[in-house]
């Protein structure tokens, strides 16, 4: 169902527009963004046409407006309000018991607090379909380079600050939390294995240093390893 509301920006969408539209070349999350997006696309593109889908967390709706044509699908924003995106939150979605065939959640779950967590994915149990599938891609606190810095200075490295990431955890805590909703975990996946002082010379020049990027991701895709991990779960 669409929106009617003209486009409507809160929190970081206030701040710096719609910048997952053209993200900039420089911003040191790029190289891992596109990676991310070439993944889900592929799932998309996998689904049969008319297949029932929510984007929860969606943002500006790229996926929403890029998939409206060939599947239903909708997306749920708490920050964005547009013609085809509507304003709500995760942990109280307003839709009906089992309505949809696959949900995406993307970069959305260490943006929720630890008490939020559970009840958005709860909350996306329940409007999926037996048998749906849940698609959530979340940064890994325990990333290689992290988990170096933890055995020499006795601390992980946050994913971000703590005011964005007030839920940011390792991605087995994710998974574990997703099994104790309900849902069974079908696959996982890895992005950007942070191999120490290469991580810091991508991160400084993520435009130039974009194929090495690529080529670590698809040399060593050790979800345990990657900065960010992409998990399918599946509602029994």
């Amino acid at each position: 169902m669409l929106g009617s509301s003209p486009v409507v920006r809160d929190g970081e969408y206030a701040a710096r527009g719609d910048y997952h539209r053209q993200p900039d070349p420089d911003w040191d999350y790029y190289p891992t963004y596109l990676a991310k997006l070439a993944f889900v696309r592929r799932w998309l593109d996998a689904l049969p046409r008319g297949t029932r889908v929510l984007d929860a967390g969606c943002g500006e709706g790229i996926l929403v407006e890029e998939y409206a044509d060939r599947l239903e699908i909708e997306g749920i924003d708490a920050f964005y309000t547009s013609l085809r995106v509507r304003r709500g939150s995760l942990t109280s979605l307003p839709h009906a018991d089992g309505v949809f065939d696959r949900a995406l959640c993307l970069d959305v779950l260490e943006h929720l607090t630890f008490e939020e967590q559970p009840l958005a994915l709860a909350e996306l149990y329940r409007v999926l379909a037996a048998g749906g599938e849940l698609l959530v891609s979340v940064p890994n606190l325990a990333h290689l380079q992290s988990r170096v810095q933890f055995l020499l200075r006795g601390r992980l490295i946050r994913t971000a600050s703590e005011l964005k990431h007030p839920g940011d955890r390792p991605a087995n805590d994710y998974i574990a939390l997703g099994r104790r909703t309900g849902f069974w975990l079908e696959s996982r996946h890895g992005i950007f294995p942070t191999i120490p002082v290469i991580t810091r010379l991508i991160r400084k020049n993520p435009r130039t240093l974009l194929p090495l990027h690529r080529w670590l991701t698809r040399l060593i895709p050790i979800p345990g390893w990657c900065f960010l991990n992409l998990m399918v779960f599946r509602k029994p």
